[in-house]
């Protein structure tokens, strides 16, 4: 299965998060701001990368930017997972670089479902 980094300041939603994608199968990492995020993607490459945006010390959106400037992640799929749900929000994410947008509150299953399609 994928290697799949969660990068996600709110413990109880991290968790939810990990909790899902590993009883999936998936080897989950979690990181609990942008910077702490940068430096757990580069010390293992992750295949996904499922950012928050708005975070402490550096934001999801920034973070984006951040991996898509370096050719290492290249292969790595990134999926933002935020309350942030304007269509302008959406537009800035994928010209970072992302490559899906879930909103908050957001399903399990719809979320598994949108991993499984990135990873596959």
């Amino acid at each position: 299965m994928a290697s799949i980094l969660v990068v996600e300041d709110d413990a109880d939603v991290a968790g939810l998060i990990r909790l899902r994608l590993s009883s999936s199968g998936h080897r989950v990492a979690v990181a609990p701001d942008g910077e702490a995020g940068i430096a757990a993607a580069r010390a293992e490459v992750p295949d996904l990368v499922i950012l928050d945006w708005m975070m402490p010390r550096k934001s999801g959106i920034e973070v984006c930017a951040e991996l898509r400037a370096d050719e290492r992640f290249t292969g790595t799929k990134i999926m933002m997972l935020t309350a942030r749900a304007k269509d302008s929000d959406v537009e800035r994410a994928y010209t970072a670089g992302a490559d899906d947008y879930v909103t908050k509150p957001f399903s399990a299953r719809e979320l598994l479902s949108r991993v499984e399609k990135l990873v596959a």
